[in-house]
């Protein structure tokens, strides 16, 4: 199981509840920030900071399903769970659509809202390892040379060295070295984790 990281985000406008919560998280070790509305938690959040966001779902003057669908298209490393006084389907059911991960009553067990947003931050951290990793491969990427670029996607097409003249050329033009050049800026040991690689590569967002 991976460690809880991040930050757990509360939005409730009641002040009695924000402390509960920043109580009960701040105790089990949590880093707990809270906000009073939902214009001032869009105000402060970066979504480069991995976390969950725990929302209330009536908020004064909004619903917190306003502000969960105002939020996407948001990184999967803010995973969301809403709070509410009391259980709605139909409140449930847009929660879930607008991407909650959970629509939980405030009166559950404190222990079990903790284990709740104990699974959302893991979510998140394991997300947030992905994106990470991934973006260390574009900017690697972004260090190939034309010819290693050209390389790059001839491998992806499924062409080799040995098959395929437009390598033979690059290899050979290269005194054969330039395969390794390609595979130690990639970070990488072998073709078969240089293709792996490109291939996540190809379904990174643009950002």
């Amino acid at each position: 199981m991976i460690p809880a990281a991040g930050t757990v985000f509360v939005v409730d406008d009641n002040a009695a509840v924000r402390a509960s919560l920043r109580t009960l998280f701040g105790a089990a070790g949590l880093h707990v920030e809270t906000y009073a509305s939902g214009a001032d938690f869009l105000a402060a959040y970066d979504s480069r900071r991995p976390g969950c966001l725990v929302l209330d779902l009536k908020l004064r003057g909004e619903s917190g399903l306003d502000l969960l669908e105002q939020l996407p298209p948001r990184p999967a490393t803010l995973p969301v769970i809403v709070l509410t006084a009391y259980g709605s389907v139909p409140a449930s059911v847009r929660a879930m659509n607008a991407g909650a991960i959970d629509f939980v009553e405030k009166s559950m067990r404190p222990v079990q809202l903790l284990g709740c947003v104990r699974t959302a931050l893991e979510l998140a951290g394991r997300q947030h390892e992905v994106e990470a990793a991934q973006q260390a491969i574009v900017q690697r990427a972004a260090r190939l040379t034309p010819r290693e670029q050209q390389i790059a996607e001839l491998l992806v097409a499924g062409k080799t060295f040995q098959g395929d003249r437009r390598l033979a050329r690059c290899q050979s033009a290269d005194r054969r070295q330039l395969p390794q050049q390609l595979l130690d800026k990639m970070h990488v040991e072998s073709t078969t984790e240089l293709i792996a690689a490109l291939l996540r590569l190809r379904r990174v967002p643009p950002r």
